[in-house]
């Protein structure tokens, strides 16, 4: 009778724990589906709660007796974490794909991860997960998303050539949310690869686009010009800035391109206010674009302000500061101020850029050196003209400023042997002819 009792005493026993189990399992099983339908519903704070307490509650014995379930509910809880932006749940996350042997899972949680680094900014380590992901598992929004994600990591570590396939992509996609930004970081790579023609199709979608609107013009008109259509540059860029300087953020930039591209066109009264607006805002400008303005100023008959600019180009030896030069001794004299031309002409001689400003830069130079009565430096540098030059279109008139130099430093023979030379001497020329005569006799007695 009293191992009877025990009999039935074991018996309840087992029963009671086995009825715990049961309903453990059930309660499990029923919260666990609870949980990842809030999932799939992407209500990720509904569903962290519950599976943070399943993967809490989980014991060894569950390990052995439901190790699929167990395995789930880890990466379910991981994954969510992740969603959440919890950063505990990246480490966790990490060792999950050391150790898992699911493959299918793995590159899950490899893409779940990617994204936790997207979104936290670290794109770097947003790629390694990335391309650990696979394609085989993911849903197409996931790959779309992925694509664009991915796609934009690589813009910002400046691995533009991995970029701009992932872009092209997704801006063949009309449905897709990335749609606009996918076209405007492409147009901006086909821009920098210049394929104008791709770069203008994907801006021309995006160019009205609140995020884009006060930068994609700039790019636009850039093409436009780059194309060679500068008529339709200068249209469109009119268009941009009668709307406020305010609503492009390259309005300064507009300005200088509507400014250049009329200065092209020899249209200086009409580049003139774009480049004066350009420059005068601008902290800092371009040799090139304050030679332009100048320039403008210069066939304006504004000499006062083109000598201030062409004044801040010297001191280099190329063929702008040469052209500078030579338009700032030409301004001078025009404001009749030889001493400064003469300086101004100097510069321009020196400089081996352009023979013809050059060979007329000597010359000046020369003539102004006469005309502010420097004799012995009138004198080396006509020789010297006349010695480099010898079919100069100046020639006839550098001969005759020497034979005064002559004259005026009493070297008479040979100011008479070179008068006797030309073939057609000037009336100035045959006035001085008498005195170099009584000059050279006076030598002789």
């Amino acid at each position: 009778m009293k191992k009877l009792f025990f009999l039935f005493a074991s018996m309840a026993l087992c029963y009671t724990v086995f009825s715990q189990q049961t309903r453990y399992y059930l309660d499990a099983d029923s919260k666990f589906k609870e949980a990842k339908e809030y999932f799939q519903k992407e209500q990720y704070s509904l569903a962290y709660p519950l599976l943070k307490e399943l993967r809490h509650d989980i014991r060894e014995t569950d390990q052995a007796n439901n190790p699929i379930q167990v395995q789930e509910i880890n990466y379910y809880a991981i994954a969510c974490g992740l969603k959440q932006n919890e950063s505990r749940s990246a480490s966790d996350a990490i060792k999950y794909i050391e150790v898992e042997k699911n493959n299918a899972r793995v590159q899950m949680m490899n893409y779940h991860l990617a994204e936790y680094y997207f979104r936290d900014g670290e794109f770097a380590k947003a790629i390694q997960y990335y391309e650990g992901a696979g394609l085989a598992n993911l849903s197409n929004k996931e790959i779309a998303d992925m694509s664009f994600h991915q796609g934009y990591a690589y813009f910002n570590l400046q691995n533009f050539s991995k970029a701009k396939p992932l872009f092209n992509s997704i801006r063949m996609m009309k449905d897709d949310p990335n749609y606009l930004d996918a076209n405007y970081y492409y147009g901006f790579l086909a821009f920098r690869d210049k394929q104008y023609g791709d770069a203008l199709e994907s801006f021309k979608l995006v160019e009205n686009e609140p995020n884009y609107n006060a930068v994609v013009p700039y790019y636009i008109a850039q093409i436009y010009y780059l194309q060679g259509k500068k008529d339709e540059a200068i249209t469109y860029i009119q268009d941009k800035l009668q709307s406020g300087s305010s609503s492009q953020y390259y309005d300064l930039e507009l300005n200088q391109l509507i400014g250049h591209a009329y200065f092209e066109k020899k249209e200086y009264e009409k580049a003139l206010p774009y480049l004066e607006n350009y420059v005068g805002r601008s902290k800092k400008v371009r040799r090139e674009e304050l030679y332009e303005l100048s320039y403008c100023y210069y066939r304006d008959n504004n000499m006062a302000k083109a000598i201030e600019g062409f004044k801040q180009l010297s001191g280099k030896q190329d063929s702008l500061s040469q052209h500078a030069m030579y338009l700032l001794g030409d301004a001078y004299l025009k404001t009749d101020q030889k001493a400064n031309a003469r300086n101004a002409f100097l510069f321009c001689s020196t400089n081996s850029s352009n023979p013809g400003q050059k060979e007329i830069a000597k010359f000046q130079y020369a003539k102004l050196s006469f005309e502010l009565g420097y004799q012995d430096e009138a004198l080396n540098s006509l020789s010297s003209f006349l010695a480099d030059y010898p079919n100069s279109e100046y020639n006839a008139e550098a001969k005759e400023l020497l034979i005064h130099v002559l004259a005026n430093t009493n070297n008479y023979k040979d100011a008479q042997a070179l008068l006797e030379s030309l073939d057609k001497p000037t009336a100035n020329a045959q006035k001085l002819y008498p005195r170099i005569l009584y000059g050279r006799a006076s030598e002789l007695i």
